[in-house]
């Protein structure tokens, strides 16, 4: 079984068009295509959004008991699938569930005139699914009969792709879902560290497909330290889930200015971050005066730098996040950054009038 990449993530939402408002206008994806009752789509309205080769579609539930309705009930908006491209979905289905994955939707094929879609789903962690995706013929029908998508248009994207998710799971689950993700999904941990801020800590676990195209990045509170920004989102989000969704982008300094443009709030960085910034990282190919304008923070690993920002969740539970992320030859994912991002995290908790690691009112989480 090969685990080719992301084909796409499905957020389960309130308000399908209302996100699809949002991330049209302010993060610059093009609305592709959509689908409901009349397309097959019992009790659903589902949006098709693409930006280069990110595809999200947003589903809102019609009744109060269609599974989206339901886990936004439970969970608020969020991303409730990551589908996973696959050369064979019927036979990844059946290995997968023989290797102890829940069956969660048998496969089902899509046909068209020009392309046919094999999918089945997988539970994952949390209630979170994935949706294995097989495709051919055609591979810009997203859907065929279900979801069509539309061509696209000739927009400069601001976003490549998705560089990889951040999962909060509750205290004694991380080696437990890196173990599933090792003997069902056939992932390799790549990377692990424990992190301590502010009385705060946490354990972080990376397991990455074969294909080093699907990454997780899989966060537990330490709780020997002081409650922090994991237990916030754990508690907000009711159980393990996605965090943060990271999306690569070539040239951040022109991706951020322009959603800053848009509307899009990113978390601020300490001004006195800078001052030293280049000592910590080396040189910098970029205006420093320019990162700072922009609160755009920087880490380097072995192989080179990145940089990276994150959003402000856009959710009223202050749970799902963005960040933007250009890789320079770096393939971590910037925990030299984490005491400037608790620090930023800290204000906007301030600002909405939390205390920092409140059990009410927060959840926004450390990033990794």
């Amino acid at each position: 079984m090969d685990i080719n990449g992301i084909d796409h993530i499905e957020l389960y939402v309130g308000d399908a068009r209302q996100a699809a408002f949002y991330f049209e206008t302010a993060v610059g994806f093009r609305l592709r295509g959509q689908g409901g009752p009349e397309t097959g789509l019992a009790g659903q309205r589902s949006l098709l959004l693409e930006q280069a080769a990110v595809r999200m579609v947003l589903t809102s539930g019609l009744t109060a008991e269609h599974p989206a309705s339901t886990y936004v009930q439970r969970h608020g908006d969020g991303i409730a699938v990551v589908a996973l491209e696959v050369d064979d979905a019927a036979g990844a289905y059946a290995e997968l569930v023989a290797r102890g994955a829940t069956g969660v939707t048998a496969p089902r094929t899509f046909t068209g005139a020009d392309a046919e879609v094999v999918t089945a789903e997988v539970g994952g962690f949390g209630d979170v699914l994935h949706r294995l995706v097989e495709r051919r013929g055609d591979r810009t029908a997203f859907l065929p009969g279900a979801i069509e998508a539309r061509p696209g248009g000739g927009d400069i994207p601001l976003l490549a792709e998705i560089d990889h998710l951040a999962v909060c799971v509750p205290p004694g689950q991380l080696d437990e879902t890196i173990g599933h993700y090792e003997k069902v999904f056939g992932f390799a941990q790549i990377f692990e560290e424990h992190i301590e801020v502010a009385g705060q800590a946490m354990n972080s676990k990376v397991v990455q497909s074969p294909s080093g195209r699907v990454t997780l990045v899989l966060l537990e509170p330490d709780t020997g330290r002081r409650p922090g920004q994991i237990e916030d989102f754990l508690r907000w989000h009711a159980g393990a889930g996605v965090q943060h969704l990271g999306l690569r982008t070539d040239d951040i300094v022109t991706a951020v200015g322009a959603l800053a443009g848009r509307g899009v709030r990113f978390a601020g960085t300490p001004d006195t971050y800078y001052d030293d910034l280049e000592r910590r990282v080396g040189k910098v190919d970029a205006p420093l005066e320019r990162l700072r304008d922009l609160s755009i923070l920087v880490d380097s690993d072995h192989d080179g730098q990145l940089l990276q920002i994150f959003t402000e969740s856009m959710h009223v539970r202050r749970t799902l996040f963005l960040e933007l992320i250009e890789r320079r030859g770096a393939r971590t994912f910037g925990s030299g950054n984490i005491k400037a991002l608790y620090e930023a995290k800290e204000r906007e908790l301030a600002a909405a009038g939390a205390t920092p690691a409140a059990a009410a009112g927060t959840a926004g989480g450390v990033r990794a």
